[in-house]
């Protein structure tokens, strides 16, 4: 099941693609939950303290310790997909 979720992931071309697959897929609360911790990775990527990065998206800290864990030692998806501009 796993891998015909990551090949629906891999044909998403466009944002408004992703929005429409994230909508059908998930629960606004859980879309809110990624974006949340996207938007924590960029910052964190960028060189943001854990304070900061709290003070700015309100994530928990243990939120935000679990995406320092996978940015340092995970997959390496959160370096290769989330842009630090």
């Amino acid at each position: 099941m796993k891998k015909q979720l990551y090949e629906i992931f891999a044909a998403v071309k466009t944002p408004e693609d992703a929005r429409l697959l994230l909508d059908d897929l998930c629960t606004n609360k859980e879309v809110e939950q990624m974006a949340q911790r996207a938007y924590a990775a960029k910052l964190f990527l960028q060189g943001n303290t854990y304070a900061q990065i709290i003070e700015k998206t309100d994530i928990s800290s243990a939120t935000l310790s679990r995406v320092s864990r996978c940015i340092n030692y995970g997959g390496g998806g959160y370096a290769r997909f989330v842009k630090r501009d």
